[in-house]
């Protein structure tokens, strides 16, 4: 039986979301070799750490082309906080070229007054149009986690299926777009709402 691989790239939350997708009855493969990948029906990028060192383990790896060559051919993909921004182009947090499946940048969450940065905490996802992840009706029933410093910018917002007000401006939450799902939530961390995220996510694929 094919399993849900988790790629370890040295970095990220890799017992947290084992544990959480092994909970909801998947076996889980934790994948630092290319050809590891052809015993997976489903990948997943955790996210934890700085973007130019992620960039430079994934490349060590070997895993780049294979993780775009996964993607590109329709299969089911799931990216979590880091593992969301790797997908872009580049990031204000370091000099090295993301994977560029997504257009767009990573940007460094500009001051607010009265608003910390990290942004450390439990928030509200605000949906921006159909979802195969939460309930676009249960508006007061995605409280999720998150933990981070920087955001995308896509530069296709018809990507943008949820986002999370911080301060006075409005962060990209959730991009879904056709096979690819990625959040910059930790759902292995938001309790019952990230349980069903991740349910929901799993019965996509």
């Amino acid at each position: 039986m094919k399993k849900i691989g988790l790629i370890d790239y040295g970095m990220g939350n890799i017992h947290s979301v084992k544990r959480a997708i092994e909970n909801l009855g998947e076996e889980v493969l934790l994948i630092n070799q290319k050809v590891q990948i052809n015993h997976c029906k489903a990948l997943i990028i955790p996210g934890q750490g700085a973007f130019d060192p992620a960039v430079e383990n994934l490349t060590k790896t070997g895993l780049i082309d294979a993780i775009k060559d996964w993607i590109s051919h329709g299969n089911s993909f799931l990216g979590i906080c880091l593992g969301l921004q790797l997908l872009f182009d580049q990031s204000d947090e370091g000099s090295k070229k993301g994977l560029s499946i997504i257009s767009g940048n990573v940007n460094k969450i500009p001051k607010i007054v009265n608003q910390r940065i990290p942004h450390i905490g439990w928030c509200n996802l605000i949906p921006t149009k159909a979802s195969n992840l939460i309930d676009v009706d249960s508006r007061n029933a995605n409280w999720v986690y998150f933990d981070h410093s920087f955001y995308v910018n896509p530069l296709d917002r018809k990507l943008v299926s949820a986002n999370v007000e911080y301060g006075s401006v409005k962060l990209a939450a959730i991009i879904e777009h056709e096979n690819l799902v990625a959040c910059q939530f930790h759902p292995e961390k938001s309790g019952k709402a990230g349980e069903l995220i991740l349910r929901k996510w799993l019965q996509s694929i």
